[in-house]
């Protein structure tokens, strides 16, 4: 994992937080009872409470998200021509970004919508 924050970019923070908060949502709608323990983030942004499937994903995406190629010119993820994610990892991102979108909407985050529809 990244520890330094020098190696962490602005963008690459602001994407980190924003999938954090969106996997912990999800964590805790679809697996609420399962048991939890503390994710931290890179570059001290903090933590997320997840279960142990959820923190294993979520490594994985910090891990593609702070090694896309495409970093100059970088897309939102769907939008990518490049797609850094395996296949079943894809599959589990698209799913998490659905579930947790509409959960945040309807809690009147509406500053999501725009990364849920663009």
């Amino acid at each position: 994992m990244i520890t330094t924050m020098e190696t962490v970019t602005r963008q690459q923070k602001k994407d980190i937080r924003l999938i954090g908060k969106f996997v912990e949502v999800y964590c805790n709608g679809r697996h609420g009872a399962t048991e939890r323990s503390l994710f931290s983030l890179p570059a001290g942004l903090g933590e997320r409470r997840l279960c142990p499937g959820c923190a294993v994903f979520m490594q994985y995406a910090v891990t593609r998200r702070i090694k896309c190629p495409l970093e100059a010119e970088k897309p939102t993820c769907k939008h990518c021509r490049v797609h850094c994610y395996n296949r079943a990892n894809l599959e589990k991102v698209r799913e998490i970004m659905a579930y947790s979108g509409k959960k945040l909407m309807l809690r009147g985050r509406l500053d999501y919508i725009w990364h849920y529809f663009f």
